[in-house]
């Protein structure tokens, strides 16, 4: 059992890495101020950004419950 937990806590590090990679970052310095300008003006598509978001979280909450599992006694 342990091993099988080993194995889904290692998929999920490697899911949460993927995911924030595959996220755009957010508009930094004086182009991210003129640029975050015409955004708010035009809008943003973010449907991609908020799955990425959403699955990411996903991940982070499997990968605690994980961690939770192998550090204690629980799983033989």
């Amino acid at each position: 059992m342990k091993l099988f937990i080993t194995i889904i806590h290692i998929i999920l590090a490697i899911g949460i890495i993927v995911t924030v990679l595959l996220q755009s970052g957010k508009s930094a310095g004086l182009s991210g101020a003129i640029a975050g300008g015409a955004e708010t003006f035009f809008g943003k598509k973010k449907g991609m950004d908020s799955f990425l978001s959403k699955l990411s979280t996903g991940f982070a909450i499997g990968f605690l419950i994980t961690s939770l599992l192998l550090s204690t006694s629980l799983v033989k």
